[in-house]
């Protein structure tokens, strides 16, 4: 790969669709950005793969857009950021992000009592990541962890302000409500959808720490910070590479990004 420059695209990848709420979030902040976004759709879930196969998988993915001239990689999957951003960021000769360390950094920057909350799947809570993080930047922390394994087909089936969704949140919940914390952090790429319903259902009680928002924040500092940002004021150029076309990935895929998904490319890893 050449040196990086300011012109070059970000590259943002994830194990399917849920990662699109991250180039959505980069879309609003950094409207000149052009974007490269890879799903592996051919072998998502990665939640039920051993950490080795996930390594295996996420480097994979890092080396394409690599060779795509990229210059930033952002992991926008929690599982594959819980087991691969340390081998990943090894390998990389350009700055790599992802969705746990931004979200840790947001929610410790704006915690007032030191007690963080964190949803996300089994797989992603299991790994203890969120903790890890959050408690690296501050040892003082508190951190609840709670798995919400309904919420993601929830969202798939595009139930997001749906009744069973409600009563699965307030459900879901309520040991974190117990936990008096202030700040909970949204810990999967699907629910920033339903980032209105959760706001409804925890009211006053707590912030919202959405790792989609706070990645496009990290990624606006970092491109700043290293004169990485583009001058070009063209319209964007935005392709979306996956391992595998299902019949639904279009339509998810649009509720996800919130506008049309075009260029949409098929490849073999």
């Amino acid at each position: 790969m050449s040196r990086s420059l300011p012109s070059h695209p970000i590259g943002v990848f994830d194990s399917g669709v849920g990662g699109l709420t991250v180039v959505r979030a980069l879309m609003d902040r950094l409207p000149f950005e052009d974007i490269v976004y890879f799903g592996d759709t051919a072998r998502v879930p990665y939640g039920v793969k051993s950490v080795s196969t996930i390594q295996s998988f996420t480097q994979q993915i890092a080396d394409f857009l690599l060779r795509q001239d990229v210059k930033l990689l952002i992991i926008a999957c929690n599982t594959m950021a819980a087991v691969a951003a340390d081998a990943v960021r090894a390998r990389s000769p350009v700055p790599v992000l992802d969705v746990i360390e931004a979200g840790a950094r947001n929610a410790v920057a704006r915690t007032n009592s030191n007690s963080i909350g964190v949803i996300g799947t089994p797989t992603t809570i299991n790994s203890n990541a969120y903790a890890r993080a959050i408690h690296q930047l501050n040892p003082d922390c508190r951190v609840y962890s709670q798995a919400c394994p309904l919420f993601v087909p929830l969202v798939e089936e595009g139930w997001l302000d749906h009744p069973v969704t409600k009563m699965t949140a307030q459900e879901y919940l309520k040991p974190v409500f117990v936990e008096q914390i202030d700040t909970l952090v949204l810990g999967c790429t699907h629910y920033p959808l339903i980032k209105p319903l959760l706001l409804d259902v925890v009211g006053d009680r707590m912030q919202l720490v959405d790792s989609a928002l706070s990645i496009a924040d990290q990624t606006a500092e970092l491109l700043q910070s290293r004169g990485l940002a583009n001058p070009s004021r063209e319209i964007p150029d935005y392709r979306y590479v996956v391992t595998d076309v299902p019949v639904k990935f279009q339509t998810i895929g649009e509720r996800f990004l919130g506008r049309s998904l075009n260029q949409i490319e098929r490849v073999d890893l």
